[in-house]
């Protein structure tokens, strides 16, 4: 299978074409003593359009059968040659920004149409007062700007309370309660199949993380969970880190795999807050008691 992403394999063309179709095993479980040699999925070329984020769940047999003839060109260079070609109609066309599947529209009528609406509340995350109502908690995401009537100032989503359907706002686009640096997924999904030696040996490895296509790699360390799961301690915390967004994994030009997050850590908001009742609660403790009237 040829496709036209903007990504790489450790494998050269000539051997995707010289491999012959082995059934796939018949066991629940594969044979450790099996001589392995993965395929890797690799950044291509031009890095700025770079697709290994979209292709993190693929699997290890299909990598192997997969050729992406773009490997090393740069999108600069394929418009080149599609204008040497005579391809001036695919020149024109402009780049969708959108979510491919439903165009550049509303996201919030496009969803209406299939889900019936839940009102409930926006809430600020300082001092809980009801700000205005919104049409359902799944019409909105975290850092995305609030259309609040009635409000002369901007918010934003921070948090979302899915049993009550309050929907948590702040009145700064970079407010902390947007910041965290932690974030667990369901089981990861390795693209070598098995996690990376070095995290097998110690539960943890050092690496890059993303969550969004084209946000600068961050340093991060990952820990290994029992259950295949892994937590990811950034180097930094990050804005709008979103339950449900897939945290893509890096070493080096390796793309190592993906994981659905599903649990984030505290906000810097929260442990700011936390902070603040602490050194209060200890200055309340440390205050003199009076004595006796004499």
């Amino acid at each position: 299978m040829a496709t036209g992403h903007y990504a790489r394999t450790s494998q050269e063309d000539e051997e995707v074409f010289l491999q012959s179709h082995t059934s796939p095993p018949t066991t629940l479980f594969r044979n450790r003593f099996e001589i392995r040699n993965p395929v890797k999925l690799c950044k291509g070329a031009d890095l700025f359009k770079d697709q290994t984020f979209f292709l993190s769940q693929i699997s290890q047999d299909a990598l192997r059968q997969t050729l992406f003839p773009l490997s090393g060109l740069t999108k600069d260079f394929v418009k080149k040659m599609a204008a040497e070609a005579g391809f001036h109609h695919v020149l024109k066309k402009k780049e969708s920004m959108g979510i491919c599947f439903i165009g550049e529209r509303n996201f919030e009528n496009f969803i209406l149409e299939y889900l019936e609406p839940k009102p409930g509340n926006f809430v600020s995350i300082e001092d809980r007062t009801v700000k205005g109502t919104h049409k359902g908690w799944f019409t909105l995401t975290l850092g995305q700007r609030a259309r609040i009537g009635g409000q002369r100032d901007a918010w934003f989503v921070v948090d979302k309370d899915i049993a009550t359907g309050d929907v948590f706002v702040a009145p700064t686009t970079n407010h902390p309660a947007l910041f965290r640096d932690t974030a667990r997924t369901d089981r990861f999904h390795w693209i070598a199949v098995d996690p990376p030696p070095e995290l097998v040996r110690t539960q943890m490895m050092e690496c890059h993380f993303r969550f969004i296509h084209q946000m600068p790699l961050i340093p991060c360390t990952v820990t290994l969970n029992m259950d295949g799961s892994v937590w990811i301690s950034l180097s930094q915390p990050v804005r709008a880190l979103t339950p449900g967004q897939f945290a893509v994994l890096y070493k080096g030009d390796d793309c190592l795999g993906s994981g659905k997050i599903i649990q984030l850590g505290p906000s810097e908001y929260t442990l700011k807050t936390g902070r603040e009742r602490l050194v209060a609660s200890q200055q309340q403790k440390d205050e003199p008691t009076p004595g006796p009237a004499s």
